[in-house]
């Protein structure tokens, strides 16, 4: 069965999934990159490249979702996946249910944090990252020659999170990046008792394992690392160059980042959920 860490696109998705996998897939919680291959992600071209449709339209394989997450789940193992989909319908089919799925961890960041790391991701400027957080339309495809076999619906900010964080097919964790970054050990620690909860695994949180998979994987040692292995989820550039995946980190401060103009634009728009996760 499936467990998801689900999140908006730069809000901290690969943080949690290097701190699970360190813990999980590590003898003595030491980390590196290849530990990531634990922990795949979902929808991606790898898992629908062996169908034969066309697939004329981005969304042409969300008809196989449910198809190949019980393809996953043949083997009854505990799995965990990465995901920035949101949790929806595309075309009346789910992307996901309480058939294939024991629940899911959902991290939201603070959207005006989020636009800017967003801006460098894609190499955008920060008026277009605003529009593509509104966009209620809005999906990351992956095509390949003239199939689109890797597509993830975002919509926008605000109706990717309440999708997931009022989600009630099953056990949904919120967290917030804000805590994972300031109560690291504290947030590990909840969730892995989520974890435990919903798997109704038999073994204690160990906290010593904890805090060395925590010390390895500190945002300047992410950082270190991607400057010498590289890091394959990095985005291409126009110059063929890979964009700095592990960028800001804690410097990352939208007051600094962000004209008054947008942070104002952005309070109006976003004051609902503003209020709703305790953002000043």
């Amino acid at each position: 069965m499936i467990i998801w860490l689900a999140s908006y696109p730069k809000s901290g998705n690969t943080w949690l999934r290097s701190l699970l996998s360190g813990y999980f897939f590590s003898k003595d919680g030491s980390f590196n990159f290849d530990l990531l291959n634990n922990i795949d992600q979902y929808p991606s071209s790898s898992y629908f490249e062996k169908y034969k449709d066309l697939f004329t339209k981005p969304e042409s394989t969300s008809k196989y979702w449910l198809k190949e997450q019980a393809r996953i789940n043949e083997d009854k193992k505990l799995r965990f996946f990465k995901t920035h989909n949101a949790m929806c319908k595309i075309d009346n089919n789910s992307f996901t249910n309480e058939q294939n799925t024991l629940g899911a961890i959902y991290i939201v960041r603070d959207p005006r944090n989020i636009l800017s790391s967003l801006a460098h991701h894609f190499q955008i400027n920060n008026k277009d990252a605003y529009e593509f957080m509104k966009d209620q339309k809005r999906s990351l495809v992956e095509k390949k020659e003239d199939r689109f076999l890797g597509f993830n619906a975002l919509f926008s900010w605000s109706l990717h999170q309440k999708s997931w964080s009022e989600c009630k097919k099953f056990p949904v964790l919120t967290i917030k990046y804000e805590d994972l970054e300031a109560k690291t050990f504290q947030t590990f620690e909840i969730i892995y008792e989520f974890i435990k909860k919903i798997t109704k695994l038999n073994k204690k949180f160990d906290k010593e394992k904890a805090k060395k998979v925590i010390h390895a994987c500190k945002f300047d040692k992410l950082q270190q690392l991607e400057k010498i292995n590289g890091f394959n989820e990095s985005m291409i550039g126009k110059k063929k160059e890979r964009i700095k995946f592990f960028n800001l980190g804690i410097k990352n401060n939208y007051k600094e980042l962000l004209d008054d103009t947008l942070i104002n634009q952005m309070n109006t728009l976003y004051s609902e959920e503003l209020q709703k996760f305790n953002y000043e």
